[in-house]
């Protein structure tokens, strides 16, 4: 795949990940890069982010509906109760990835999250504290400049394993910073680097 970017039949030009999947271009387009303050969103994505472990994020995002309804849609408070009844129904759900340690990894970093939300400074804080409260905008040309993980990430994952998180290495911590807008890695010439910084997240409808 192309490592430029990537002029598309709309007369946009885009980074080249998405390809030409509908999905993922509209995910590119609406989210990747926007900045995320909101609590309960970090940590959704977050614990997605770590499911994604050795997959793609595309297969991720075509489950993220059934992840949503599966984890109550992703209230901390309900996932962090979570028994053995309810893990066993999780790893016989065939729309999430089956992995048990990653769905233990979720309660515990549940856990995690009600008790910075409880004893402070609250998530979104504790995080956007290390950007100084704003976006990093980088400006790489293509995508073979864009670091897998970065002394800051490194810097967040230790934090948030020290805090009991699991699944944040600085690789998956990195990949969250770009998704969440944290940082701002769409390439130079993909016309979303200039606007996601200034677009407004719109919010979601919750899952049934």
């Amino acid at each position: 795949m192309s490592r430029a970017p990537r002029l598309h039949s709309d007369g946009l030009t885009r980074c080249p990940w998405p390809g030409e999947d509908p999905l993922y271009v509209a995910y590119h387009d609406t989210e990747w890069g926007v900045p995320e303050y909101d609590d309960r969103a970090l940590y959704e994505k977050l614990i997605l982010d770590g499911f994604q472990a050795g997959l793609s994020w595309i297969t991720i995002l075509r489950k993220r509906d059934n992840f949503r309804k599966a984890f109550d849609d992703f209230q901390p408070e309900k996932i962090a109760r979570y028994n053995a009844k309810k893990v066993h129904a999780l790893m016989n759900d065939a729309g999430i990835v089956r992995n048990r340690a990653k769905i233990d990894g979720a309660i515990l970093s549940a856990k995690s999250y009600l008790d910075i939300m409880e004893k402070g400074p609250g998530f979104s804080k504790l995080l956007w504290d290390f950007m100084g409260g704003k976006p990093k905008v980088n400006h790489f040309k293509t995508s073979a400049s864009v670091p897998a993980s970065t002394p800051l990430s490194v810097q967040i994952s230790k934090e948030l394993s020290s805090r009991g998180f699991k699944f944040v290495g600085p690789t998956i911590v990195y990949a969250f910073m770009q998704a969440t807008g944290m940082v701002n890695d769409h390439l130079v010439d993909c016309h979303c680097h200039a606007t996601c910084g200034k677009t407004q997240r719109k919010p979601r409808l919750k899952a049934k």
